[in-house]
């Protein structure tokens, strides 16, 4: 008798808020038919803080989340622009007597932050309930709900996701402005996200043939000043006597204090064998530019701030064998912390993580499970029995024993933690890099809201290293430094532009990380790739030049593809030096001078090309500059494994000359093309639109082995390519968003009736 009173309150717990939502008209009645089955299979799944977990699933039409929360109050889940709560589009819940509330707000900016209620809703709300410490509820949108003027598109860009929780609910049926309380206390921060094409962290299949390789730095000395240090490590590994495949890599952090300094790793592939590199493999490292160059240019991992690691395709394994490559190098770059980012979050879960295999000294955490997820109580399981949230407190937490561990660590040794198997997939991966090469050349002016540079990776250089078949790219890592706003990697065929491999109009430099792409873009040889990023440098009063250090810029795509192609690792450019020369006004420097004198026009000879840069007047001539910039020369830089150039490549090139420019479609206008033919409404160069609207520049070292300036390279250049400056324009139909009414009354009674019979006859059954 007890044993059916216990599955009757089962039977309760789980039907009930599912009746009273369908009662209430808030569920979607195929939703908690689905959900009386029992729990859906997330995709991803984030910690924000220690009480608020985000779970989330995604098509290419819909997103359906799952917010789970240690409050009783109101939840909120959120999207803006800079991850504040101006122009916030919102999704406010909360629980009250069994009847689950949801609503679609937004906040105007230059309010006091209270969330007004949608004049349209569109979310939906699948499932919620509350226990005697959470409060869980599941909800979907559409990722463009054409919601123009309240809600926030969820695209491919980095999302700044904001999440809210409160101890208060608010009153009954709340919807005007002030009506719920406290928001701007219950707005607990943002997190940036990749929602559509992050990478799924899930564990690997339990197998024998999976095994576990740390290769980890020695003792690091953290910088103590601003400067930036790039660190190399030489690891030896010639186990590999047969070909594996590497199938997921993540971070293994040293300390939370540490942790804060990390800026990347990147594992190389060394080609070759050396007794430099034998006696290197032994030693501790050293920093990178005391490091004669060691034919180690082949990316093979690549962690950045933010990331997780990152887990390969089933078709694809970064291939390692001792019979092909026996040393890497990893380089960690440090850099002291900019606090004024939140990465408690993010390290705290990493650090739990990991925990297992650091020995971090003062900090309290749970020893006893690896996983993700922690430990949790019988109290806070959800009606299905599974565990909402951790319970116990992340590692890392505020305690004096953490204080003081923090306080004492001034040596790193992070590393990257490899997984790899014996089990060969079908293709080797490999990874090339696309865009700028870090050099001074690369100029971008001050004060400029927005500067455009590319990096060039030409025809001639994939027609060289690209098999005939062509390369399938399935993950794409966009990096830029501290002013990166945008980072765009087109790709042109012929005369054509194709559709953006990766387009993110809102990057956060401290959240990069690989991001899948849905289905892999094929890339043959002929093709041009450009990696195009535009910055902000409107908080800067003086040029900022490329360069490694996180003052300078950068701006390089990584690419993960297959199958791999031992002939091409990286394909840069640098903007060819007369260019640089033209886009300042300079007509000719002097030869032999040092500091470097410009000769000619007669205004500014005499003066040193830096005080040309710093005096320059960038308020009013920064279009022309950039015009230049953009329209003139570069040097192509197709490096090979061996860190030498691909022969046969002219030493300057201009962009192709493309007739037709890719525009996005709009689904909610009805564009009927994503082509326009001629570059037109600020597509192309000469209307000062999609081609050049900003900015690269200067290196004077076009021998990268030393920086005296070539004879030849003194004179400007003033000719360009010629382009089509002809607009073609036309009208653009549009049509208002349809809306879909649900039809209830008798098809809601009969399904709510089926779902009740459902499990009551799953119940009966289970009684014999």
């Amino acid at each position: 008798m007890m044993k059916m009173m216990k599955m009757f309150q089962a039977m309760e717990r789980r039907v009930l808020p599912i009746v009273v939502a369908i009662l209430l008209g808030c569920v979607d009645l195929s939703a908690a038919a689905a959900a009386s089955m029992g729990s859906s299979m997330w995709d991803h799944v984030v910690d924000f803080d220690q009480n608020y977990r985000l779970l989330w699933t995604s098509t290419s039409q819909d997103i359906t989340f799952e917010v789970q929360a240690r409050t009783l109050g109101y939840v909120g889940l959120g999207f803006s622009r800079d991850g504040t709560l101006s122009d916030a589009d919102l999704a406010i819940g909360w629980i009250d007597q069994g009847h689950v509330y949801f609503q679609d707000r937004h906040v105007r900016a230059g309010s006091d932050g209270d969330p007004i209620v949608d004049s349209s809703q569109d979310y939906t709300v699948l499932l919620g309930y509350e226990n005697v410490t959470h409060t869980v509820i599941r909800f979907k949108r559409n990722l463009d709900t054409c919601d123009m003027k309240d809600d926030f598109p969820i695209t491919n860009d980095t999302m700044r996701v904001i999440f809210m929780y409160s101890k208060e609910k608010p009153s009954k049926g709340a919807t005007l402005p002030g009506t719920l309380p406290g928001p701007l206390e219950a707005f607990k921060g943002s997190r940036s996200l990749f929602l559509t094409q992050r990478t799924s962290q899930q564990p690997l299949p339990i197998s024998a043939e999976v095994n576990i390789l740390e290769l980890r730095n020695e003792d690091v000395e953290l910088p103590e000043s601003d400067e930036s240090l790039y660190w190399c490590k030489i690891f030896k590994l010639d186990d590999f006597h047969r070909k594996h495949h590497l199938v997921r890599y993540e971070p293994v952090f040293d300390s939370s204090t540490s942790v804060l300094y990390l800026n990347h790793m990147i594992l190389y592939e060394c080609q070759g064998l050396s007794k430099e590199l034998e006696m290197l493999s032994r030693e501790r490292g050293q920093p990178c530019f005391q490091l004669q160059p060691m034919h180690c240019n082949t990316v093979v991992a690549n962690w950045a701030r933010g990331s997780d690691g990152f887990s390969f395709p089933q078709e694809a394994g970064y291939p390692l064998d001792s019979h092909q490559a026996t040393f890497y190098m990893l380089e960690t770059h440090y850099n002291n912390p900019d606090y004024s980012y939140d990465f408690s979050a993010f390290y705290r879960k990493n650090l739990s993580k990991q925990q297992r295999n650091m020995n971090i000294h003062g900090l309290d955490g749970d020893d006893d499970d690896d996983d993700d997820d922690g430990g949790a109580d019988a109290a806070n399981m959800d009606e299905n029995g599974e565990e909402p949230m951790p319970d116990e407190e992340y590692p890392g937490s505020d305690t004096d024993s953490s204080d003081a561990a923090m306080e004492q660590q001034v040596v790193d040794n992070s590393g990257l933690k490899l997984y790899y198997t014996s089990e060969l997939r079908n293709f080797d991966a490999g990874v090339l890099s696309v865009g700028l090469d870090p050099n001074w050349r690369h100029i971008i002016p001050p004060g400029q809201k927005k500067v455009v540079s590319e990096g060039h990776c030409i025809g001639a250089c994939t027609e060289r290293g690209f098999p005939r078949e062509g390369i399938n790219i399935f993950a794409v890592m966009t990096r830029t430094h501290l002013i990166g706003r945008q980072v765009k990697l087109r790709q042109i065929r012929g005369t054509d532009e194709l559709q953006p491999i990766v387009h993110d109009t809102n990057i956060d430099p401290s959240y990069q990380d690989y991001r899948r792409l849905p289905v892999p873009v094929k890339a043959l040889p002929g093709d041009s790739l450009i990696a195009e990023c535009i910055y902000d440098s409107s908080s800067r009063k003086s040029i900022t030049l490329g360069g490694m250090t996180t003052r300078e810029e950068i701006c390089l795509v990584l690419t993960l593809y297959y199958p791999r192609q031992k002939e091409l690792t990286s394909c840069h450019s640098l903007p060819s030096l007369p260019t640089v020369l033209h886009s300042l006004g300079i007509q000719e420097l002097a030869s032999g001078t040092n500091p470097v004198v410009i000769a000619s026009p007669p205004e500014l000879a005499g003066m040193t090309l830096e005080k040309r840069l710093t005096s320059y007047d960038w308020a009013n001539q920064f279009e022309s500059f950039q015009y230049v910039t953009r329209l003139g020369s570069f040097k192509p830089l197709c490096w090979t494994p061996n860190n030498s150039m691909i022969p046969g490549i002219e030493m300057e090139a201009h962009g192709r000359n493309i007739t037709r420019y890719w525009k996005q479609w709009n689904k909610c206008r009805n564009i009927h093309t994503n082509m326009v033919t001629e570059p037109g409404h600020g597509d192309g160069p000469e209307d000062g639109g999609g081609v050049p609207n900003m900015i690269d520049m200067p290196a004077m070292d076009d021998h990268e082995s030393t920086n005296m300036i070539q004879t030849t390279d003194l004179k400007a250049k003033v000719t360009r390519p010629n382009a089509n400056a002809n607009n073609q324009g036309g009208s653009r139909p549009t049509s208002g968003r349809n809306g879909a009414n649900r039809k209830q009354g008798t098809a809601q009674s009969t399904l709510l009736s089926t779902v009740v019979l459902l499990t009551v006859s799953s119940f009966v059954s289970g009684l014999f």
